[in-house]
């Protein structure tokens, strides 16, 4: 998707419909995936308690591009 996009320019709404359907399909399965939630609750849990035990954030973590 983000590769139409560029590709495309201003015309993205209309050329790139198929890749963000499937784009769309892709977060919506991982939306309600039990599996997946219980892990990001974890990951945010562990965080949390980190930094109510320390006072320092973490830093995010740059998730890498899909071009």
């Amino acid at each position: 998707f983000t590769k139409c996009c560029q590709e495309t320019g201003f015309l993205m709404v209309v050329k790139c419909r198929q890749e963000n359907a499937a784009l769309k399909d892709c977060l919506v399965g991982h939306y309600y995936d039990p599996l997946f939630y219980e892990e990001c609750k974890t990951e945010y849990l562990k965080q949390r308690e980190e930094y109510r035990a320390t006072g320092i954030k973490k830093k995010r973590q740059k998730l890498s591009s899909n071009v």
